[in-house]
């Protein structure tokens, strides 16, 4: 069979392999028939997830056909449609029986499938506790209505049910990506007495208008107004900070009304500062962690009935022989694929003995911007370092603006050993991965120490993979 397989850092390829087999009474094997393309397959591309294991198939959101099952299983049979959870959990441990299946106590318990076993962008794959992580597809469901409730569906319908929504609530929702999309999705489910959306990219807006038009909608730099002037007690009754970014966990506690629920389910870069002194006096309830993926029998339901629809979110649909194009796609942000804001860091980082023309000139040659229409914001603050001359900061302003063809906004001249530039792409691809590169440039250049340490994507683009062959 064809599997995309992770064969390296920084490398997978379309290989053959046999069949996968049934291993443990509890096992099913499936034929997969959709498959989608998410940030954490590119995470492992580019050697971010060390828990990865090279040789495996990846792909982790997927659909398909019941082929075989182990003695075992009870739940599902020979030609079932079926969806795959994205967490393999065994349904015995204490947390299992508490609905915590985030936490399986198994060996090969969490995210499994396509990491630490081979996963679904395959023809085939094994699903370990079949009982437990595929759920049978209602026959008026297509398999793309279904294809996302293993994974952001079933984020968003768990970020919604432990936050505990009323009719009665203002809730807030930062970031609309596609989990955010779920996760509006999934809230509208309780009627909440009006919901706002934070974000600042101008197709995420437009899609959410188009798609959601009673939602309101807001940008960063005027939400806690706005919320203020749309909410009925000080702010939000309830947050879901879905956006991750660098500012957003402070923003979604401002932005809560005292005694109000702050649930993360956004992933961060870098650690988040909890100023206790300064919410002292809020009340706070902070829910976070992993999705609990245990409830997509109801979302199944819930789609069946025309209650829940993600379809929108997809946007391109390849045959599985074709895959290593749509990942030229995804990371390329090519083809006019419909659009979802994708964000990118870039830090460049440089001893005190490089000139800055020579950091200009090593720029030029290895920092590559796509074309697109970026806003570039830089940080070139750095304490206790050697700082450089105003003029020569805006050289590597300039290079930086000859690479993209865009005028930067520049932030505070202030110099560093350590300049990063923050790049916000306007969305060109629901697209996202993260990756880590270092690159050693030519000593003649006076700049070996240089290093491209790390380029992260965040979102994630979702595109269907027939494995079937038909587009």
């Amino acid at each position: 069979m064809l599997a995309y397989t992770y064969i390296e850092h920084g490398k997978f390829k379309l290989l053959e392999k046999p069949r996968p087999e049934i291993r443990d009474s509890r096992d099913a094997i499936i034929r997969v028939t959709l498959s989608s393309i998410c940030t954490s397959d590119l995470h492992i591309k580019h050697g971010s997830v060390p828990r990865a294991i090279p040789g495996i198939t990846v792909g982790h959101e997927m659909v398909g056909v019941v082929e075989q099952i182990g003695a075992d299983v009870l739940s599902v049979k020979p030609g079932d449609r079926v969806t795959v959870n994205v967490e393999t959990f065994c349904g015995e441990c204490f947390f299992c029986r508490h609905g915590y299946v985030n936490n399986c106590t198994d060996p090969n318990g969490g995210w499994a499938l396509g990491c630490r076993i081979d996963g679904g962008q395959a023809q085939y794959v094994r699903v370990p506790f079949a009982d437990q992580g595929l759920n049978c597809i209602p026959d008026a469901v297509s398999d793309e209505q279904a294809l996302f409730v293993g994974d952001i569906l079933a984020t968003g319908f768990w970020a919604t049910r432990i936050s505990e929504i009323s009719e009665e609530d203002t809730v807030l929702i930062i970031g609309a990506g596609p989990t955010g999309i779920c996760t509006l999705l999934c809230t509208m489910l309780k009627k909440p007495q009006r919901i706002i959306v934070c974000e600042k990219s101008p197709d995420r807006i437009h899609f959410i208008r188009e798609h959601y038009p009673d939602i309101l909608i807001t940008e960063p730099e005027n939400c806690k107004e706005f919320v203020l002037q749309n909410s009925d007690h000080g702010g939000a009754d309830v947050v879901l900070e879905v956006a991750g970014g660098e500012d957003t966990f402070r923003l979604a506690w401002e932005c809560a009304r005292p005694n109000a629920t702050v649930t993360v389910i956004a992933l961060y870069d870098k650690p988040q500062i909890l100023p206790l002194p300064y919410m002292y006096g809020k009340n706070l309830t902070f829910k976070t962690g992993g999705v609990d993926g245990c409830d997509c029998a109801e979302i199944l339901t819930l789609i069946e009935k025309g209650k829940i629809d993600t379809t929108p979110l997809i946007t391109h649909r390849f045959p599985l022989t074709e895959i290593e194009k749509a990942y030229h796609i995804f990371e390329n942000r090519e083809d006019g694929v419909i659009p979802s804001r994708a964000s990118a860091k870039v830090n460049i980082c440089f001893n005190t003995n490089h000139r800055m023309e020579d950091v200009v000139s090593w720029v030029q040659k290895n920092v590559i911007f796509s074309s697109g229409q970026f806003e570039l914001k830089y940080d070139l603050r750095h304490p206790g370092y050697y700082n450089y001359p105003e003029r020569e900061i805006k050289l590597l302003q300039q290079a930086v603006e000859h690479s993209t063809g865009m005028l930067p906004h520049c932030g505070t001249a202030g110099a560093a050993s350590s300049a990063s530039a923050l790049v916000q792409l306007c969305p060109v691809i629901e697209f996202g991965f993260a990756n880590a590169l270092m690159h050693r440039v030519n000593e003649s250049a006076k700049v070996e120490d240089i290093y491209l340490l790390e380029i992260i994507y965040k979102d994630f683009i979702r595109a269907c993979l027939n494995s079937n062959g038909q587009n």
